[in-house]
């Protein structure tokens, strides 16, 4: 008499019965796979039914393995109909996912805005450009002789200091961050021909902390102007016409003697500012003066045949007196509120 095969009817209906419950209760394709692994893999119960095939005597075999097919079969197909059943579903999932309401408000993004401080640079660029002026460009990492040697600074001048610059290692090399844009003029001189009208704006360095009216790192805007002829009168006629162009036709300037080493004689330049904090008096806007004989003769200039004159401001500073701003702080904290605040300008 046979040894009674192991693979029965009852085991085989239990593990086909496990199979289609598993597979018809998946929702998505990863459960499916966890499925198909469990229960049509190498691992699952009719695949080692259909491994213990081989062991059994001959005349079982045949029906051992037709009882053991048709589970098999029946699992696979219970497979194929949940996964086209599962892309179907999630095909309609991604597509409702993607569906675009046409009646439905757009979305609106807050755009953002152009910095105040650059379309003020842009703004008095332009003007001088209107006036045939050019502008001029220079290194914000510069040599110690065009940021001071060349504008007639002494050696001792307190302006060298660490406390009022940055020096740059290695300290032979004598290289500072600018202090101003003045170092542009010096540059125009040596490389444009006579006559000269130039313009500098751009970024300058100190070593100041950042409080409601200083800042380490400011914008400035210069001027020098070398032709025969040129007076103090020309000069506040130049003035007088970027401070209307500033502040309104009814922007006044007045000149107070002063002293810097690069202009002789020297003039400290007020505008009159209606809103100021306290009432309405005169407040410093920048210097100007008469270009020093030494300045023009540093950069190869006959200070008997040609005279100029210069000039320079700061941008945050123009900025706050155009718009009745108290705190420099606002202007470099980059919240995009502030920009906004003055257009939407691209």
């Amino acid at each position: 008499m046979s040894t009674p095969s192991p693979i029965t009817e009852e085991a085989v209906a239990r593990a086909v019965e496990s199979a289609l419950a598993a597979i018809g209760a998946v929702s998505d394709s990863a459960s499916l796979k966890a499925a198909r692994s469990a229960h049509a893999g190498e691992a699952s119960a009719l695949a080692q039914f259909n491994a213990q095939i081989r062991d059994l005597p001959g005349d079982q075999k045949a029906a051992a393995g037709k009882l053991v097919g048709q589970a098999r079969a029946r699992v696979n197909q219970a497979v194929a109909e949940a996964e086209e059943r599962i892309l179907v579903a999630e095909e309609q999932a991604r597509l409702e996912a993607e569906a675009v309401d046409v009646t439905a408000l757009p979305s609106r993004w807050n755009r953002g805005a152009r910095h105040p401080l650059s379309l003020l640079m842009e703004e008095m660029s332009d003007l001088f450009v209107a006036m045939g002026w050019e502008i001029g460009e220079g290194p914000e990492l510069e040599h110690e002789w065009f940021n001071f040697d060349a504008l007639n600074f002494d050696e001792d001048h307190p302006a060298r200091a660490l406390q009022d610059t940055f020096f740059v290692e290695p300290a032979e090399r004598h290289l500072v961050m600018r202090t101003h844009t003045s170092p542009v003029q010096i540059r125009s001189l040596l490389s444009r021909p006579l006559p000269v009208y130039v313009a500098a704006v751009g970024r300058v360095y100190r070593t100041d902390e950042l409080d409601a009216t200083h800042t380490p790192v400011f914008h400035q805007i210069e001027g020098i102007a070398i032709d025969k002829g040129l007076t103090m009168a020309h000069l506040r006629g130049t003035l007088e016409h970027l401070a209307r162009a500033m502040f309104g036709e009814g922007a006044q300037i007045r000149l107070r003697p002063n002293y810097f080493p690069f202009t002789e004689p020297s003039a400290e330049m007020d505008v009159w500012q209606p809103n100021a904090k306290g009432g309405a008096r005169w407040v410093e806007w920048g210097g100007c003066g008469m270009v020093n004989p030494n300045v023009l003769r540093s950069a190869g200039i006959d200070p008997d045949e040609y005279q100029g004159f210069a000039f320079g401001m700061g941008i945050e500073r123009t900025l706050q007196f155009r718009n009745d701003m108290n705190d420099m702080r606002d202007m470099v904290e980059g919240d995009v509120r502030f920009s906004q605040q003055f257009g939407m300008v691209v």
